[in-house]
């Protein structure tokens, strides 16, 4: 999934621990392989392939993970878009060749092809229609957290009571330690992401973060960050990260991403609108803002 995942179990011994840990490691290759767009047969590309000429069959799983994609687009009012697909890499690479950003209008026109509401679901057939021709969606916003979540599942039907799965800094826990503590996690610095600014104790939660420090371009002393607003086609700017806690790893990392393009107030009034959800967002002049609810260490 081009991202690392460490995966920690309690278990009686280590030969037990490390077949858990394999358990866990082949729910998300099989996950990936279902998922992937750099596999040419894998469902996501077959949708792809067909974009405005027919309706592919998939899955149960991807049918549903779509359905609930598009759910998340409906409350975000179109911040979270899985047809995000469709923007060129030529336009938006991140890397030491780009020195300045796209005009406002060839970023407007790339994003037409942006629209969840095109994503057409048939449940009675399981099929995915993309309406427009060169539509594309991808998982890039979910994919990580949806692994992490169908891991634990697999991991907690073979009786582990207790773990961390880290996709890359998505993560959910369950249980306690062996000590009987809760576990701790710490909240990336964006200035110093290997440093925690604050810690939480967490139990039975997910923690997601989307930040501006690990991909990014700085454009006339102006950092943007490779978040890209589904509307404008334009990086945010303004806010360093959005860090996500959730009963369930995918929704914690799915929400992350459009709370960062929604922008301080408006997302924060959507997190306290929805039971069991929480929110840390650090702006550019290291500010802190949080959601209702939350105590920081």
């Amino acid at each position: 999934m081009g991202n690392n995942f460490t995966i920690t179990v309690v278990a009686a011994n280590e030969k037990a621990g490390n077949e858990n840990i394999n358990l866990a490691i082949d729910e998300i290759r099989r996950i990936e392989k279902l998922l992937t767009t750099y596999k040419d047969d894998s469902q996501t590309n077959l949708i792809n392939k067909n974009a405005g000429v027919k309706a592919v069959k998939v899955d149960q799983e991807v049918f549903n993970l779509i359905e609930r994609c598009i759910g998340i687009s409906k409350i975000t009012q179109g911040a979270f878009d899985i047809s995000y697909g469709s923007l060129d890499k030529s336009l938006w690479n991140f890397d030491k060749t780009m020195t300045s950003l796209p005009d406002a209008l060839t970023a407007k026109k790339m994003v037409h092809l942006i629209d969840y509401r095109n994503i057409i679901l048939d449940r009675e057939n399981a099929t995915v229609f993309l309406k427009e021709k060169g539509m594309r969606i991808g998982f890039g916003g979910i994919g990580k957290g949806y692994a992490a979540e169908m891991a634990k599942q697999v991991l907690l039907k073979n009786n582990v009571h207790s773990g961390i799965i880290n996709a890359s800094g998505d993560l959910c826990a369950w249980g306690l330690q062996p000590n009987g503590q809760k576990w701790t996690i710490g909240v990336a610095n964006p200035d110093a992401p290997n440093a925690a600014f604050s810690y939480m104790e967490i139990s039975n939660k997910a923690v997601a973060t989307s930040g501006n420090y690990e991909k990014f371009v700085t454009i006339n002393g102006k950092k943007y960050s490779h978040t890209i607003d589904p509307k404008t086609g334009l990086p945010i700017t303004g806010i360093k990260s959005v860090t996500i806690i959730a009963s369930n790893a995918e929704f914690a990392d799915a929400m992350a991403t459009p709370i960062a393009v929604m922008g301080i107030k408006a997302g924060l009034f959507l997190i306290d609108q929805i039971p069991d959800l929480y929110c840390i967002i650090i702006d550019d002049n290291n500010k802190i803002y949080t959601s209702k609810n939350i105590n920081l260490k």
